[in-house]
């Protein structure tokens, strides 16, 4: 069939402009989006983030950006986006209800690494466990318990429950139990155990040691 040159004039009109007009859209977009990555890396090179955490951050800013690209430029070429973006909702719902609890351990993870309740090498105690801290994942932390067993702790419950962090302040005191018998002298023994405190190069001056007896007053 024979196109004369009215007809290939309409039909460059009808989609040759919009086609160019998607991929003028389509490369600046994409410049912008690096230019704004570029300024996002630098703006959180500039605060005290963990690796990780920036990582994912420009990761999913950047995923985010270019999916709202794609989809100006699409509606540029006349498709519509509507049911799209309704089908593109209604998938996400469904992978959220089946993945809730990797999404709470995600979102535990994100809030952990944001607010720096404790940091790699930190003693910490949470969720009926006591250990070192060897690493903090987005999902999960894993920590070295004193009988040198690694201990996985999802992020989720971590974030949401009690923390005790042993080594924000710098100093730990340490409660040693000793008996004695009941016909020995009890200030003797105590001074005994202040002394040989007071000589550990391992024990702090301020605040200084101390004993004290429990069970009998004298």
């Amino acid at each position: 069939m024979d196109l004369s040159s009215l007809d290939i004039k309409q039909i460059s009109l009808e989609y040759g402009l919009p086609l160019l007009k998607a991929l003028a859209i389509l490369l600046i977009g994409l410049w912008v989006i690096k230019m704004a990555m570029r300024l996002f890396r630098k703006g959180l090179d500039a605060r005290d983030l963990e690796p990780s955490l920036k990582t994912f951050f420009v990761s999913m800013v950047s995923a985010l950006l270019k999916v709202l690209l794609g989809i100006s430029v699409l509606g540029t070429l006349g498709i519509e986006m509507t049911s799209f973006i309704a089908i593109l909702g209604a998938a996400g719902l469904a992978v959220g209800m089946a993945l809730s609890g990797t999404l709470q351990n995600f979102a535990g993870g994100v809030m952990l690494l944001l607010f720096n309740p404790f940091k790699v090498g930190d003693l910490i105690s949470a969720q009926g466990h006591t250990g070192v801290v060897k690493e903090i994942q987005i999902f999960v932390t894993t920590l070295l318990s004193p009988e040198s067993r690694t201990i996985i702790l999802p992020n989720g419950p971590l974030a949401n429950g009690d923390i005790t962090n042993f080594t924000t302040e710098g100093k730990l005191r340490v409660d040693l139990t000793f008996g004695i018998s009941y016909g020995a002298d009890i200030q003797k023994a105590k001074t005994v155990l202040t002394e040989v405190m007071q000589s550990h190069p391992a024990v702090m001056k301020d605040p200084a040691p101390f004993c004290r007896c429990e069970g009998i007053r004298r």
